[in-house]
């Protein structure tokens, strides 16, 4: 029984549950009143524990509020009412009642006070996620959905052990700040970098997302990553050593998404990159970096999704996922094609848009901090973010050479759901303040200072620049790239396969061996028991009687020795 206020996230629960119970406009209603509903009980909890609990002997604190948690929570909640608008009329109730589960366990996350509760939420949101990727309804869905449910309960178990370990030693189950000095909490930062889809392990997320459906991926795009980006905001501020996971991350991304050719594994790698900006602004871990990851994660999750709805109504017009088969839809898709081109200037942080407000939050948070070498790298990719999403995806799917293709473009609920967060995305760049005012900490930052705009507007130019001269080799042609998955699901499934023959091989070989024994003593045996042997032939009396006495002496001696 809990004791204080209701966890907002058992209203996405309840919508998840009465989606599948409800059908017609009654489902319609529940669709998009949960959400709603979700985030007015959101702006119901008060800073501090709000609600206690006993669990397993334990004292829990389900509800926490704080700046940091509300914020996260009120963009899960808007993320789930818009991807319930753009998916609604397309996606089945199973896999709309799943995400909305899905959803659930990372408002659960949000509010979590102490370990236990966020262990539960985290493996809910592990179990309706790998729902969602298997209502892809394909057998490569059906494949990517078992690996990424392994990768996650891996993660889980990792994270519960380092869980119970702080718990043993220190008797709290209290979320507070760790730094990764012991075994317990180096297993929890690493249960939580998995999540977080940190090398080496993060294929799984370029494995999965692009395997679901159209509107599945959406709101794959959102939960996930940041709510683990949220823990680390918990836990481990300021561990130092995040700041160069997070940098590789942002390199990995780049690199895999200039080489691929699939429109949503290209969005998917970007964003390994784009959480590797907030895992480098939480461990630098100063009030300004905190707000740069807390506020870019927000505008992340609104451009991000805008990316896929984007892509997603592409996949959903023309059933084509590979870029090299897709150029010219703008001339019938002019709708989808300006959000994408928001989505993707937004993520390239141009100016007048929501990247541009958040992620320079980070790099001034380094240059204050005289972490020159990083400000440095997270000014060179943000030319790389700029080559790989803002030019080369919107590029090769709406305006490259033509493919013949005539579709139409998206149905109104979807185009609602892309016109609704390309607005949030211009205005969160013109007018930042309601966001400044939602960060944990005071904010006194002036993002467009003349020579920062200055310098970023240079920065994309000649990566611009880059990319058309160099456009030739940009073109993507039918090759796989090869990830750190490649490991396991090919060296180790055929080291194991291996194994198996050896061993079988083994066994076949000492099987005959046995027989041959088998086979050799029994023919001895019965040469020896026979009627001709020497122990089946009849024997004389006085030999008997010798045998008789030498058996009796030997049983005396050994009696008596």
């Amino acid at each position: 029984m809990i004791d204080g206020t209701m966890p907002p996230a058992l209203f996405l629960l309840a919508g998840a549950l009465l989606i599948g119970l409800t059908r017609g406009h009654v489902r319609t209603a529940v669709l998009f009143l949960a959400p709603v509903a979700t985030l007015w009980a959101v702006w119901q909890v008060p800073d501090g524990v709000a609600a206690t609990a006993q669990f397993l002997g334990y004292q829990i604190e389900p509800v926490e509020g704080s700046a940091v948690r509300r914020l996260f929570a009120s963009i899960f909640s808007i993320m789930a009412f818009t991807g319930g608008l753009f998916a609604f009329r397309q996606a089945r109730w199973y896999e709309l009642s799943a995400a909305y589960a899905y959803a659930a366990g990372a408002v659960g996350v949000c509010f979590a006070g102490d370990l236990i509760t966020l262990f539960l939420f985290w493996e809910l949101m592990a179990i309706f996620s790998t729902v969602v990727v298997w209502c892809g309804g394909s057998p490569a869905a059906r494949a990517a959905g078992i690996r990424y449910a392994i990768m996650h309960l891996l993660g889980g178990v990792i994270l519960k052990v380092g869980i119970e370990g702080v718990v043993v030693h220190t008797g709290s189950t209290d979320i507070q700040p760790l730094l990764a000095t012991n075994f317990d909490t180096w297993m929890i930062l690493i249960g939580i970098l998995i999540n977080a889809a940190a090398p080496p392990v993060s294929a799984w997320l370029a494995d999965a997302y692009p395997a679901s459906s159209p509107t599945g991926s959406v709101f794959l795009s959102a939960f996930t990553t940041k709510s683990a980006v949220l823990a680390l905001i918990l836990l481990f501020p300021g561990e130092p050593m995040l700041i160069w996971v997070g940098l590789y991350m942002i390199f990995y991304g780049i690199i895999y998404a200039l080489l691929e050719n699939d429109a949503r594994r290209i969005l998917a790698y970007s964003i390994v990159n784009q959480v590797g900006f907030m895992v480098v602004a939480i461990g630098i871990g100063t009030e300004l970096a905190i707000n740069g990851a807390a506020a870019h994660a927000f505008a992340h999750i609104i451009y991000k999704a805008l990316l896929f709805m984007s892509a997603g109504v592409v996949i959903y017009r023309t059933g084509v996922t590979r870029c090299s088969d897709l150029g010219g839809l703008f001339r019938t898709m002019p709708l989808t094609t300006i959000c994408g081109i928001i989505g993707a200037l937004a993520i390239s942080s141009f100016p007048l848009t929501s990247g541009f407000t958040t992620k320079t939050l980070i790099s001034v948070a380094a240059e204050q901090q005289g972490l020159v070498l990083v400000y440095f790298a997270l000014a060179a990719a943000s030319a790389g973010v700029f080559l790989h999403a803002g030019i080369k995806f919107p590029w090769f799917v709406f305006f490259q050479k033509d493919s013949g293709m005539r579709p139409k473009d998206a149905p109104w609920n979807m185009g609602a759901a892309m016109v609704f967060f390309a607005f949030l995305c211009i205005f969160i760049g013109v007018y930042p303040e309601p966001l400044w005012a939602l960060v944990p900490y005071p904010v006194e930052y002036e993002a467009y200072a003349p020579g920062k705009v200055l310098f970023y507007v240079q920065l994309w130019l000649f990566s611009g620049l880059a990319f058309f001269l160099l456009l030739p080799l940009m073109k993507r042609t039918l090759t796989i790239s090869l990830d750190t998955d490649w490991i396991w699901r090919v060296v180790l499934a055929r080291s194991g396969l291996w194994l198996l023959q050896v061993l079988q091989v083994l066994g076949d070989q000492l099987g005959a061996v046995g027989e041959s024994v088998r086979q050799g003593g029994g023919a001895r045996l019965g040469r020896l028991l026979g009627s001709a042997g020497a122990l089946g032939r009849t024997w004389q009396i006085g030999t008997t009687a010798l045998w008789i006495a030498i058996l009796l002496t030997g049983y005396v001696l050994l009696y008596y020795l």
